[in-house]
């Protein structure tokens, strides 16, 4: 009888301290959790404001020779004479090549004599028609064949200097690719010709700035491996817009004078298109989603998403077109933690 007592009294006691006591301190833990829920997370903010800046594009260009060309030879022949060392700094007129032309000097100099000869009888053919000692035909004869050796002689004169092969520009000499002794042909290339100084500088930019852009305009460019700044000038713009990339491309120029820039090298372009009052916010505050780019901002202490449309860019900053307003307080701390609704303040406060 006693063990059933005491059992009864045991579950009596574990009944009441449910009701009256774990009760009370369930309470007080869902209180507790619910002031932890509804308390504001800090965060920092930056009042968004007008700023004067330059609208900068940025963009991936190349260097490229400002000329040009694979050295060939006009006409066929022995290759006797090959005037260049490779990498070389040639001028214009430089004789690069030489085609063996024995048999064009041979016949030149029958030619000249024949000429000379030609020149000789029509000077007598001449004074015998003051005379009237000849007929006027038989003096326009000698004339005729004295004019005709000429001729001759100056397509020789032609085919002799094809013989020779000039730097057509000022440049730096390439690796070539033949050697002395090789027979060329017009199709055999030689070696060829780059002109490193001035360089010329391609690159695109999106179609939409093409009003901005002008001829003479300067543009600013570094090279991977330096912190120099160069400069270049727009030479040109194509007068045509990429249908697949809505670019356009443009070509300016840069003087290389030390020989600091290489053809082929890839340049970073920054295109100061104008200046004026815009929104410039943190690239870091802004979020990609599928419908566009949203930043956080903070109004009366809740967070709102906002979706905005972005313009130029630095190494920083990212201009907004839509979206914000000066005077927002734009949150640019705990990003990746906060939602539309969410109670926020300012560490400031």
């Amino acid at each position: 009888m006693k063990p059933l007592i005491i059992i009864g009294t045991l579950l009596g006691l574990l009944i009441i301290g449910k009701l009256f006591i774990w009760n009370d301190k369930e309470d007080d833990v869902a209180q507790s959790s619910s002031q932890s829920s509804s308390k504001a997370l800090a965060v920092a903010t930056l009042p968004v404001s007008l700023n004067s800046s330059d609208l900068v594009v940025n963009a991936s260009g190349t260097l490229s020779p400002n000329e040009e060309v694979e050295l060939k030879s006009e006409v066929s022949g022995l290759l006797i004479k090959l005037n260049i060392s490779e990498g070389a700094f040639v001028k214009k007129g430089q004789l690069i090549a030489k085609i063996k032309d024995d048999d064009i000097k041979a016949q030149l100099q029958k030619v000249l004599i024949e000429e000379e000869l030609a020149k000789q009888i029509e000077e007598r053919q001449k004074k015998l028609l003051g005379i009237e000692a000849i007929s006027k035909e038989e003096y326009e004869i000698a004339v005729n064949k004295e004019k005709t050796l000429k001729a001759d002689r100056q397509l020789l004169e032609v085919q002799l200097a094809k013989t020779e092969v000039k730097a057509p520009f000022s440049g730096r000499i390439g690796l070539k690719y033949i050697s002395e002794g090789a027979y060329l042909t017009p199709s055999t290339s030689i070696v060829t010709i780059v002109q490193t100084n001035p360089l010329k500088i391609d690159f695109s930019i999106p179609e939409k700035y093409l009003s901005k852009v002008n001829v003479g305009q300067d543009v600013k460019f570094t090279i991977d491996g330096s912190k120099d700044i160069f400069t270049s000038r727009i030479i040109a713009i194509d007068p045509k817009i990429d249908p697949v990339l809505r670019t356009i491309k443009i070509r300016g120029i840069t003087q290389n004078d030390q020989n600091r820039l290489l053809p082929g090298m890839f340049v970073n372009v920054k295109l100061i298109l104008d200046r004026e009052e815009s929104i410039m916010i943190p690239s870091e505050t802004i979020i990609p989603i599928l419908e566009g780019k949203k930043v956080f901002v903070k109004k009366n202490g809740i967070v709102e998403e906002v979706l905005i449309e972005t313009g130029l860019r630095d190494e920083k900053m990212v201009q907004v077109l839509s979206g914000l307003t000066e005077g927002d307080s734009l949150i640019t701390s705990a990003l990746m933690t906060l939602k539309q609704g969410m109670k926020v303040v300012s560490k400031s406060e």
